[in-house]
């Protein structure tokens, strides 16, 4: 055993301030959580509820096992935009009849739960997931289908969502869909494509054209329960396997179509007798990260309070330090973790993550990557030690590693640090940030410096006068935007991660990631890397 010991002092006053910045952060994240609860509003969830409807997040609480978790997904879609926090959808993983499944609901109280542009994005994530953990999918809808005055962001990439609809099927991953109001025009098309669907009585509406544009197009009139409803559907075209009473009914029943899908994960859980949990307080996690993130911590600490038993094996603990290494493992599952200690990464860190990685690739081991990092470093001495190639090699085995990842952004995150410790666009399974976490190309005053450099060489270059006064101004604001921009919310809201997460719950969430991917085979590269630059 390898148990880490811990030097966070939790009477100090660098403690204190840091707790308290990361609890008021967590006081604003909670109320833009609450927007997204709100739906559209107390007006719309009152009208919702005198149609004798349950809201989105009562159709999951329902569908899911009891007392079981139910992991939400991307809440804050759309954060910042002019559009309700939500993205009037919401999704997650949850336990159906003891199987782990990717859920979707349609927020039927927000514009009768059309999708604009970001429930797209957010449905489409969903899809991703789901396949690749192969998590079957369970489709609660009701949708009024597109947006129509965003339809030009919606209609041409949303046929991706029918398209993930049929690969799944393909690949063997059970699709059920549960419809529980409108599903028309293109909404059609999701119980349509869909293995299991289940209609409700007088609810239903499943039609390419309801009424209005059928007497439009072909001069038929036809009510909406004989050209769409759920009767019609399981009686006459054969669309609906299920015929339910109510919602109620019909979740009972998506419950039971679950139970008998003979469904296995590829990798049996790990029995709770072996799992231990952390020596120390996961409570403490609040203190962890400065508020001032130029101000360094050890990821240590936080490995200490995430991972079975705070046991750690550390990987070349003397060698590349501004990196830590190590193997473990969390609610019983194996775990290669990999945590930025002084922000900066250097040659001797990118080598030492490049051979862990392929030693977890070789090990079929998932991979955990704690952010806090500024970047790989700069300068005349990194340049000629080959810090360009060095980095390479990092961001090459990070892209072409076939075990799972998962990614926290604690801290920083910013510039190629980003890429080589596997951000977003770098596929990893799950990435979550804490509201402490910040992302960019480069730090605020970083960014804002560089701006004002070149533009005074460029004064210069042309003869003229370099004005002080306008370029402190603009420093200003740009280090003002940059910011605001690099906020978790901010991020969060454009999909970048999949929630910004309270610190104390990371290890639970990491947990149900875990069970999640193993689902599916967990396997590693066999040599499958490119060309490494020595």
């Amino acid at each position: 055993m390898s148990v880490l010991g811990s030097t966070l002092d939790v009477r100090g006053d660098d403690y204190a301030a840091a707790r308290e910045t990361m609890l008021r952060r967590l006081g604003e994240l909670d109320a833009e959580l609450l927007k997204s609860v709100a739906g559209g509003g107390e007006k719309y969830v009152r009208r919702h509820r005198g149609r004798g409807k349950l809201l989105a997040r009562e159709r999951v609480e329902l569908l899911v096992d009891p007392d079981t978790p139910f992991l939400e997904l991307s809440p804050l879609a759309g954060w910042g935009s002019d559009y309700t926090v939500g993205a009037s959808l919401v999704t997650g993983i949850g336990v159906v009849e003891g199987v782990e499944c990717l859920i979707t609901a349609n927020d039927p109280t927000v514009r009768g739960g059309a999708s604009n542009p970001w429930t797209l994005k957010k449905a489409l994530r969903a899809n991703e997931i789901a396949y690749a953990n192969r998590l079957p999918l369970i489709s609660l809808v009701e949708s009024g289908g597109a947006d129509l005055p965003s339809q030009k962001e919606i209609f041409i990439p949303g046929g991706a969502l029918f398209r993930d609809l049929t690969r799944l099927s393909e690949a063997g991953i059970p699709t059920v869909a549960v419809v529980f109001g409108n599903s028309t025009a293109g909404g059609a098309y999701v119980p349509g494509m869909s293995d299991h669907v289940i209609m409700v009585k007088e609810q239903s509406k499943v039609f390419l054209g309801g009424p209005p544009l059928v007497k439009m197009a072909t001069g038929e009139e036809s009510g909406d329960e004989e050209l769409g409803g759920a009767d019609m559907h399981t009686r006459v075209s054969g669309l609906g396997d299920y015929f339910a009473l109510d919602e109620p009914d019909a979740l009972r029943q998506a419950r039971s179509v679950v139970s008998r899908l003979n469904w296995r994960k590829a990798h049996g859980s790990p029995a709770a007798a072996t799992v231990a949990p952390p020596e120390y307080d996961e409570e403490e996690l609040l203190g962890v990260v400065p508020g001032d993130l130029r101000t360094p911590f050890d990821p240590r600490e936080v490995v200490a309070r995430v991972v079975d038993g705070s046991d750690f094996d550390e990987f070349k603990p003397r060698y590349g330090t501004s990196l830590v290494t190590g193997w473990a493992r969390l609610h019983g599952y194996p775990l290669g973790i990999l945590a930025n200690a002084r922000g900066v990464l250097f040659s001797e860190e990118s080598q030492k993550a490049t051979q862990f990685i392929q030693l977890a690739n070789q090990r079929d081991i998932p991979l955990l990557f704690l952010h806090n990092t500024t970047g790989y470093m700069v300068g005349k001495e990194y340049e000629q030690g080959g810090i360009v190639k060095h980095g390479s090699m990092m961001i090459n085995a990070v892209s072409n590693s076939k075990v799972p990842h998962l990614s926290v952004l604690m801290g920083a995150s910013y510039g190629a640090g980003h890429y080589g410790m596997c951000g977003r666009a770098y596929d990893p399974r799950f990435l979550f940030a804490w509201p402490s976490a910040k992302s960019a190309v480069m730090g605020p005053q970083q960014l804002a410096g560089v701006m004002s450099i070149v533009m005074r060489e460029s004064a210069a270059a042309k003869g003229k006068p370099f004005d002080e006064e306008a370029d402190a101004g603009l420093r200003a604001m740009v280090e003002q935007q940059i910011e605001a921009e690099s906020l978790p919310m901010f991020l969060s809201g454009r999909l970048y991660d999949d929630g910004v997460i309270d610190p104390r719950d990371t290890r639970t969430v990491l947990g149900m990631c875990l069970s999640a991917i193993h689902t599916g085979p967990v396997e590693g590269a066999r040599g499958g890397f490119g060309v490494f630059r020595m």
